[in-house]
C-alpha cells in the first residue's frame, strides 16, 4: 500500500538527519524500499497522469518538512 505524506515523515527525516545533502530520487527509492513498495505500486500514477503517487507524496512529505513552523 502506498503510504500517505504524513506517513513518510519521519523516515524521511531520519534518513535525511545525517545532514548529507541526498538526490530526490536517491530519497525515493531508499523509502520505496524502506515501505517494501511493489514496481505497480511504484508506477501508479495520479489522477493527472502525469506523474508516480509515491514521489508526489515524496515531495509533498519534503515540502512540509521544509516550511517554518510559526
Amino acid at each position: 500500500m502506498i503510504p500517505d505524506y504524513q506517513s513518510l515523515l519521519l523516515p524521511l527525516l531520519t534518513i535525511t538527519s545525517d545532514r548529507k545533502e541526498h538526490k530526490y530520487r536517491d530519497l525515493i527509492e531508499e523509502l520505496a524500499v524502506d515501505f517494501n513498495l511493489t514496481e505497480e505500486e511504484r508506477k501508479e500514477l495520479l489522477a493527472s497522469g502525469k506523474q508516480p503517487i509515491f514521489d508526489n507524496r515524496v515531495g509533498w512529505a519534503k515540502t512540509y518538512l521544509k516550511r517554518p513552523v510559526f
